[in-house]
């Protein structure tokens, strides 16, 4: 089974990359590296850094010198710390360890916020500049370039994040619902309506006018003082054919991008995100398996693992039932796993071993950690103590 860490070109940059890299081969007892080569924003804590101990990291960036993405309308900032990819790829091969790609596509504020046009649009018109609609024709090229040009640096592996719609959290930096807003009213807030998903679903037989008018009484309606019922007693038959387009759109997105990935070489696999809707990302209780509520982002689990090389499923959780849950529900679609060596999901080095044996017993392919420079570096002695019998 391969083993990888996420971790940023800041990381590399800050620390080192032979520094980096001896910490992940011997510390960890890892075989690879999977780093960030396009990023969104974000502020974090990084407690081993030498240069910074709290970084803003660059909105919608990427970490790497573009070519194909130049003949496209959306072009992304290039990182200051662009030089460090090439070093970070000769170094790995001199040491014998795999350079995965993790690249996050459509959650680009920068972009959005200087197309808005492309960004997503909700039923009472208003944008979202956080994001870029999987729908729009430009976002799409962006998308298809964006793994092209990841694709010719060498890597093995585009691991794909963001390539679908997204709901209406984990959008901005200041987030304020002062009103109650249960998870019905919050799934159609993030909706997109814009012009072009109305357009797909027009060409898929569903009036999407329609679809934004029910959205936007129902918004109103609940705005007003009325009462919610849960999201999984939302009346859907207005909605179903909404939610089939939405997830045609992310499918065929999601094929495009990944004969782009193959053609330059890369294998591409998409990492699930969906349980992040039911507070996944953090380590909290949950109650359908992510699987269940991937429809939320417009996510076909079978036809997205059948237009690309399998999921990554994301394994934040601390009780491992409820990471054996989610992969029984994956079935064959995930080929790969994310875990966090630290807390909330890890309280010893026991926990992340039991983790890691049990990717073993679904015979996945690789196992992942997150990440390098957002834990203590003791964590790469839990990680090889998970690792090596």
């Amino acid at each position: 089974m391969d083993t990888s860490i996420y971790c940023f070109a800041t990381d590399l940059a800050d620390e080192g990359v032979e520094a980096v890299l001896d910490n992940v081969q011997h510390r960890g007892a890892l075989g690879g590296v999977t780093f960030a080569a396009a990023y969104h924003e974000g502020r974090d804590v990084f407690p081993h850094n030498p240069v910074h101990k709290i970084r803003f990291l660059e909105g919608g960036a990427v970490f790497f010198e573009p070519r194909a993405l130049r003949s496209t309308r959306l072009q992304p900032p290039v990182s200051a710390v662009a030089h460090v990819t090439p070093e970070l790829l000769a170094a790995a091969v001199r040491r014998g360890l795999a350079v995965r790609a993790w690249t996050v596509f459509l959650h680009n504020g920068a972009l959005a916020a200087a197309h808005p046009d492309c960004a997503p649009e909700n039923a009472f018109g208003d944008r979202y500049v956080t994001d870029l609609c999987p729908a729009h024709p430009d976002v799409r090229a962006f998308a298809v370039a964006l793994a092209a040009d990841v694709a010719r640096l060498g890597v093995t592996t585009i691991c794909s994040e963001s390539l679908h719609y997204h709901p209406l959290e984990h959008g901005y930096a200041h987030e304020r619902y002062l009103v109650p807003l249960g998870p019905q009213v919050r799934y159609l807030l993030g909706l997109c309506f814009c012009t072009h998903c109305r357009g797909a679903a027009r060409r898929g037989g569903v009036d999407g006018d329609a679809v934004r008018q029910a959205a936007r009484v129902e918004i109103e309606r609940v705005f007003a003082g009325g009462a919610e019922p849960p999201l999984d007693e939302l009346e859907r038959e207005e909605l179903d054919g909404y939610v089939r387009v939405r997830e045609e759109v992310v499918s065929s997105l999601v094929a495009e991008v990944a004969a782009e990935a193959r053609a330059g070489g890369a294998d591409f696999e998409f990492i699930e995100l969906s349980g992040a809707v039911k507070g996944y990302a953090t380590g909290q209780p949950r109650g359908l398996p992510a699987p269940a509520i991937a429809w939320q982002l417009g996510v076909d689990i079978a036809a997205v693992a059948r237009a690309c090389g399998g999921l990554c499923a994301v394994g934040y959780a601390n009780d491992i039932e409820r990471v054996r849950g989610d992969l029984d529900a994956y079935g064959d679609a995930a080929v790969s796993v994310i875990f966090r060596p630290t807390t909330p999901d890890c309280e010893s080095p026991a926990d992340l071993r039991a983790k890691v044996e049990l990717a073993r017993e679904r015979g996945l392919r690789r196992v992942d950690f997150y990440h390098y420079g957002l834990m203590r570096l003791d964590a790469l002695d839990w990680i090889h103590a998970a690792l090596v019998p």
